[in-house]
Parts: structure tokens; C-alpha cells; sequence
């Protein structure tokens, strides 16, 4: 890997948010990243509102999608909620897909390459996330395992935050934990 191509990625990305391609700018933060190399603070940020734009559209036109069957069903409109349904569904495997990518992104590149804990924070902290979007739309045994995993990756948040910033009071991070826990897993009841 040549310090040219890291900063290529770099620039492209930076270029890819100035013109609102997001998905562009993924691409180019996500190659950054395959390179296993420690990301600098500049180059975290990046990442993080690459996917942030990526996966925040559609998770708003998912909600909005909800609210369009509810109405539809309201009206006792079958035919129009079954086309919402699927049309809802396309924009679920697209979440899927975004957050799938960014969590083996993280396991795979940016935490292993990440030397202290005070850099691994704001990779656990995005990893509960991104399982926490997962969550909000998922079923059943996926839902589960989405929101235990987000849940896992908090903790390690915590912990990991503790071990960088002792002071920090320990049953106030288990709390909101455990809050966060609770609120992923009472949203689809």
C-alpha cells in the first residue's frame, strides 16, 4: 500500500460527500479501509458519515414506508399494502445490505487494526449501532440476535471506555445499556 493510494481513497471521499454520492464515497472509505491499516481521525470520520448518509435515507423511507401500510390497512386496501410490503421489503435488503457491510468492515479491518482502546471506542459504538438498525426492522429470531449483538457491542463500548477513562461510573453505562436493550426490543412488539 503506497501513502499516494491511501491518500487517493482519501481525496475521492472527500470529493464523493462534496457532490452528494454517498454510496461513492462508501465505496472509496470502504477500499481505505481493506487496506488494514490504522485510520486516522479524518479518515474514521469520513467512514462514518459515508454510511450515516447511506443508511439514514433508507431507513427513513422504511418508516415512512410503515406509516403508508398502516394507513393503507386503515382503508382496508389490500392490494395497495401488499405492494407497500414488497416495495418495504426492497428497502429492508438494502439496510441489510449496508449494515452487514460496515459490521464485517469493522470486525474484519478496522478493529483488528485499531492499536489502543480509545480508537476501538468509536468502532464498537458504531458496530452496536448498525446492529441496533437491524434490529428496527428485522423478525422474530433475526430481531433477537440483531439487538443481542448490538447489545454485546455496547458493552464492549463500555467496557472499553472504562479501561480509557477509569472515572467513569460503572452503573450508569449498564443502565443505558440495558435501557437501549430494552427500547430495540419493545419497538416491534
Amino acid at each position: 500500500m503506497s501513502m499516494e493510494e491511501r491518500e487517493g481513497y482519501v481525496y475521492m471521499a472527500k470529493l464523493a460527500e462534496q457532490a452528494e454520492r454517498y454510496e461513492e464515497m462508501v465505496m472509496f472509505m470502504k477500499k481505505l479501509s481493506n487496506l488494514d491499516v490504522e485510520v486516522t481521525i479524518e479518515e474514521r470520520n469520513l467512514l462514518a458519515v459515508a454510511y450515516k448518509h447511506a443508511i439514514g435515507a433508507r431507513r427513513g423511507a422504511w418508516r415512512i414506508l410503515c406509516a403508508i401500510v398502516q394507513k393503507e390497512e386503515a382503508k382496508g386496501n389490500e392490494y395497495n399494502v401488499k405492494r407497500v410490503k414488497e416495495y418495504r421489503f426492497k428497502v429492508e435488503e438494502e439496510l441489510c445490505k449496508i449494515c452487514n457491510d460496515i459490521l464485517v468492515i469493522i470486525d474484519e479491518h478496522l478493529l483488528p487494526s485499531s492499536g489502543t482502546s480509545e480508537r476501538k471506542i468509536f468502532f464498537y459504538k458504531m458496530k452496536g449501532d448498525y446492529y441496533r438498525y437491524l434490529a428496527e426492522f428485522k423478525r422474530g429470531d433475526e430481531r433477537e440476535e440483531a439487538a443481542n449483538q448490538s447489545l454485546k457491542a455496547y458493552r464492549l463500548l463500555r467496557d472499553n471506555l472504562t479501561l480509557w477513562t477509569p472515572d467513569i461510573q460503572d452503573n450508569g453505562g449498564n443502565d443505558r445499556i440495558r435501557l437501549d436493550h430494552y427500547g430495540i426490543m419493545q419497538n416491534g412488539k
